[in-house]
C-alpha cells in the first residue's frame, strides 16, 4: 500500500491492530496493476463478495473499467465493480457522492475534483475530494460502508444518491452502460429504498435490475428526492416522498447533515429491496464501528484466503506480489448464492465469470488448489446455469451470459474438475450434458453482436456448423482459426468426461474431434524460415497469412494473439504438433525464436503456455529459464506491475504458478515442473492436506541458481519433468528442489503426456 504523510497516523491509530492480525494482509498492495491496461480493483470486498465498493473517476474520454483511474474527477463511489477487466465497464452502480454546499441540480451529472492520492488497505479505502470531504469505504459481502469527514467549516454537508449512475464507456464499439430506470424512496425514519435498471456493458445484457436500502447513522437535517432528465436538470419532490419512473427518467436523493462526520450503511440484492435492507441489517448493523468492518473484512481474507500459502521468504518484493495476486484473483466470480432472480434453485450460484477464455489456463486450476469447497460450487453453479439457461457461460455478468471470445472453454474448466477428482455434489450427467450441448447444437445468434453478426457470441459455439460438418472453420465465421483450435480442446474435455463416464461411443468420436485443430495446419506456412502453422481455410484450401501480423479482434480469423501462438494451442496434441513441425530440434529452435524475434506477448492468455513447452521436448531447464524471464521482467510491484488486464486474476495466477514451480495443463491431470522461487512455501489444500515446496541452493527468491539439479517427491527421486494430480494435490505431498546456476541432466523420465497424439 502506498502512504502519504498523512495517512500514516491515521493507520497507525485506527488500524495498527489489524495489520498485526492481518500480517499476511499488510503485503498486500490494493493499486499494484491499477494503471496501464492493468485495470485491477483497488476498492473493498470480501472473497467472491457482491459488494465491490470503490470510487469511480471520469478523465476525459479514458474507459474506467474497474471504476479507477489515477487522474480525472469523482462521479460516485459504488457499491459494484469487475476486476481487472477490459473489453469495457461493467456496474459502477449503487453510488453515492458527498458534496459540500447548496446543490440546487443534483442530478445533472455533478463531477468532483480529487484532492491528493487515494490510499487503501486490505478491506479499507480512503480519498479526498476537491471539496475537502475525506471519504473512508468498508464492505462486507452484502454491504458497504461509507465514512465521510466533511471540512471543519463546512455548514451544508450533502450525500447525494443518483440511481442512473453507471461506468460508462467511450471506445465507440456500442459497449457503453445505459440507465434504463429506476426508482427512489426515502422512508419515514429516514432511511431509503429503490432499484435502478441498466442495460449492455461488456457482455452486451439486456436490462437488469439492482436493489439498494441505505442508512445514514446521524441526524439528518433534510432529506429531498428528486427527478430529472439530461436535458432539463432535475426537479425537486416533496420531502420524504417517492419518486418512481418506468422509463428513462432519473430519479435520486439528496441528504443534508450538519455534523462534520456522517456514516452511511448500504446494502444490495438482485432480488428486492426488503432483501437489501436484510443484508445491511445482519451484516453492518447500526451502531456497527467502522474500523469493525475493516478488522472483519482484514480477518476474513487472512483467514479464507492469505493464510492458503505461507512462505518463509522475507523478500518484501515478492511477498507483495505473492499476496497481492492471491487477493486481486479472489474478488470475481461473485458468490450470489441465493441471490439469483431468475430462477429457484437449491445449488449455488456464482456469476461475473470474466470470462473462461482468460482463466481456464492457469485460474481455475488454482482456484480448485486453494478453496475445494468454493471450487465445486463453482462448478455446480455452471451445470445449474445450463438447467436454466439453456448453456454454460464463457463469460457471464448481471446474471446474463456473454460473451464468447473463442470456444465453449466452460468445457474446459468442467473437464479439468472432473478429471482431478471433483466429485461432491456436483450431478456429472449433468455436467457431461451441458457439455454435449455445446458440442452438438448451435446456439441462436440472438441477439446478433455487431462486431461479429456471423454468429453467437453469446454462448455455446457459434461456428459449430462448419465444425461439424467440414471437420474445420471458414472465414464466413469470425475468428475461424481461434475458435477452430479451442474447440479442439474443448472437445478433448468432452473426451475426458466421457471416458470417464464410461461411454465409450462418446469418448472416441470426441477424441477424433480434438485432433480436427490439424485440418488448419499448412505445411507450407512460413514465417521466419519455419514452415507449418494454422491458417484460415475454407473449401478450396489453405488461404495464406502472415503468421507474425495476423493477430486480429473480433471480426479476424484470429483473436488477440497470432498464428505462432495458436499454432501451439492444442497441448493435448503436443506430441503431433512437434512432428508437424519438424520435430524436436525443430521445435526447439522455433520455441526460442519466439522469445528472440520477440513474438512472445505476455499480455494476453494465448500465449501463457509457450515458455513452458520445453518440458515436452526433455529441456526443463529452458522453460525455467524463459518462464523465469517473464515473471521477473513483465511482473513488478507498481501501478503499472501487471503486463496486460488482470482478466479477473488470469494474469495473477499466472504469477503464482511461476512462484510455486509448475504450471497446470487444462483437461489433464499434468503439471509441468519448473523451479520455486522461495526456499519453502507451503499451501493449505483444505480437508488436513497440505502441499510444502522446498528447495536448497538457489538464492530464496527465484532470480537466480534456478535450475533444478535434483528433485524429490513425496522424499523419493523424482526423474520426470511432470507429476500428476494424485502424486501431491489430492492427498498432499512435497516437492523437494535442489537448485544450482546451470542446466542439469537431472530429468530423463517419460516426456508430459499427449493423450490424443
Amino acid at each position: 500500500m502506498r502512504l502519504n504523510s498523512w495517512s500514516i497516523p491515521l493507520l497507525l491509530t485506527h488500524f495498527h491492530a489489524v495489520v498485526q492480525a492481518a500480517e499476511l494482509g499488510s503485503h498486500v498492495n490494493l493499486f499494484l496493476g491499477t494503471e496501464n491496461g492493468g485495470n485491477n480493483f483497488p476498492g473493498v470486498a470480501r472473497p467472491f463478495g457482491m459488494v465491490k465498493l470503490g470510487p469511480d473517476l471520469l478523465s476525459g474520454n479514458t474507459d474506467a473499467y474497474s471504476g479507477y483511474l489515477p487522474t480525472g474527477e469523482f462521479s460516485g463511489f459504488s457499491l459494484m465493480h469487475e476486476q481487472g477487466t477490459g473489453g469495457a465497464p461493467k456496474y459502477g452502480t449503487v453510488s453515492q457522492l458527498p458534496l459540500v454546499g447548496n446543490i440546487t441540480n443534483p442530478l445533472s451529472n455533478i463531477t468532483i475534483p480529487r484532492d491528493g492520492t487515494d490510499q487503501a488497505s486490505v478491506g479499507y479505502y480512503r480519498a479526498q475530494t476537491g471539496e475537502g470531504v475525506v471519504v473512508e469505504l468498508s464492505a462486507s459481502s452484502h454491504a458497504g460502508v461509507f465514512r465521510y469527514t466533511f471540512p471543519e467549516n463546512s455548514t451544508e454537508n450533502n450525500v447525494l444518491i443518483d440511481v442512473s449512475h453507471v461506468l460508462p464507456s467511450f471506445r465507440g464499439q456500442g459497449l457503453s452502460q445505459g440507465y434504463k430506470g429506476g426508482n427512489f424512496t426515502i422512508l419515514p425514519d429516514g432511511h431509503y429504498e429503490g432499484r435502478g435498471i441498466y442495460d449492455n456493458g461488456w457482455n452486451r445484457s439486456p436490462n437488469w435490475a439492482i436493489y439498494f436500502c441505505g442508512y445514514f447513522d446521524n441526524d439528518i437535517v433534510s432529506n429531498r428526492t428528486f427527478t430529472g432528465t439530461d436535458q432539463d436538470g432535475s426537479v425537486e419532490q416533496d420531502s420524504g416522498s417517492a419518486s418512481a419512473s418506468t422509463g428513462s427518467t432519473r430519479v435520486g436523493g439528496l441528504y443534508s447533515f450538519d455534523d462534520r462526520t456522517v456514516t452511511s450503511r448500504v446494502g444490495i440484492s438482485w432480488i428486492s429491496s426488503d432483501r437489501a435492507c436484510q443484508h445491511v441489517q445482519n451484516e453492518i448493523p447500526a451502531e456497527t464501528e467502522f474500523e469493525s468492518v475493516v478488522s472483519d473484512a482484514a480477518s476474513d481474507w487472512e483467514d479464507t484466503v492469505f493464510s492458503k500459502i505461507t512462505t518463509t521468504s522475507t523478500n518484501e518484493t515478492s511477498l507483495t506480489l505473492l499476496y497481492s495476486s492471491l487477493y486481486f484473483m479472489h474478488l470475481i466470480p461473485t458468490n450470489q448464492t441465493g441471490e439469483n432472480p431468475n430462477w429457484e434453485s437449491d445449488e449455488p450460484y456464482y456469476q461475473d465469470i470474466f470470462t473462461f477464455w482468460d482463466t481456464f489456463r492457469c485460474s481455475t486450476a488454482l482456484m480448485q488448489i486453494l478453496q475445494p469447497i468454493a471450487y465445486e460450487e463453482q462448478i455446480r453453479s455452471l451445470i445449474d446455469i445450463w438447467r436454466f439457461d439453456g448453456y454454460l457461460p464463457d463469460g457471464r455478468s448481471s446474471n446474463y451470459n456473454g460473451r464468447s471470445q473463442g470456444g465453449s472453454n466452460a468445457d474446459n474448466v468442467l473437464a479439468d474438475a472432473y478429471v482431478k477428482g471433483v466429485r461432491g455434489a456436483v450431478n456429472w450427467d449433468d455436467g457431461y450434458r451441458a457439455m454435449v450441448k455445446d458440442a452438438e447444437v448451435t446456439p441462436p445468434n440472438s441477439p446478433v453482436d455487431p462486431m461479429a453478426p456471423d454468429s453467437s457470441t453469446k454462448e455455446g459455439r457459434g461456428a459449430l456448423p462448419d465444425w461439424l460438418n467440414l471437420g474445420y472453420i471458414t472465414p464466413r465465421f469470425s475468428r475461424a482459426v481461434s475458435r477452430a483450435v479451442e474447440y479442439a480442446c474443448n472437445d478433448f474435455g468432452l473426451y475426458q468426461v466421457a471416458s470417464g463416464l464410461g461411454i465409450k461411443d462418446d469418448a472416441q468420436k470426441y477424441l477424433n474431434r480434438s485432433r480436427n485443430w490439424r485440418n488448419h495446419w499448412n505445411a507450407n506456412q512460413s514465417s521466419l524460415g519455419f514452415s507449418g502453422f494454422v491458417v484460415p481455410r475454407d473449401t478450396n484450401g489453405f488461404i495464406a497469412t502472415d503468421p507474425l501480423h495476423n493477430s486480429g479482434y473480433w471480426a479476424d480469423p484470429y483473436y488477440q494473439a497470432n498464428s505462432w501462438a495458436y499454432s501451439l494451442t492444442s497441448v493435448h496434441d503436443m506430441e503431433h504438433i512437434i512432428d508437424l513441425a519438424g520435430g524436436e530440434q525443430t521445435m526447439l529452435e522455433r520455441l526460442e525464436t519466439i522469445f528472440s524475434e520477440n513474438i512472445f506477448d505476455p499480455t494476453n492468455e494465448p500465449m501463457f503456455n509457450i515458455p513452458y513447452l520445453y518440458n515436452y521436448l526433455n529441456r526443463q531447464d529452458l522453460s525455467v529459464a524463459q518462464s523465469r524471464n517473464v515473471a521477473k521482467s513483465h511482473y513488478h510491484t507498481g501501478v503499472t506491475g501487471l503486463p496486460g488486464n488482470s482478466d479477473a486474476g488470469a494474469m495473477q495466477t499466472w504469477l503464482l504458478w511461476n512462484m510455486i514451480g509448475l504450471y497446470p495443463i487444462t483437461g489433464q491431470t499434468t503439471f509441468l515442473i519448473h523451479s520455486p522461487w522461495f526456499e519453502s512455501l507451503s499451501i493449505d489444500l483444505g480437508g488436513g492436506r497440505t502441499l510444502r515446496v522446498t528447495s536448497t541452493g538457489g538464492d530464496g527468491n527465484g532470480d537466480s541458481n534456478i535450475y533444478v539439479q535434483r528433485l524429490r517427491v513425496n522424499g523419493q527421486d523424482w526423474r520426470k519433468n511432470w507429476l500428476e494430480w494424485n502424486d501431491i494435490f489430492a492427498s498432499g505431498g512435497t516437492l523437494e528442489f535442489e537448485l544450482g546456476g546451470e542446466p542439469s541432466s537431472w530429468f530423463t523420465g517419460a516426456l508430459p503426456p499427449s493423450p490424443a497424439s
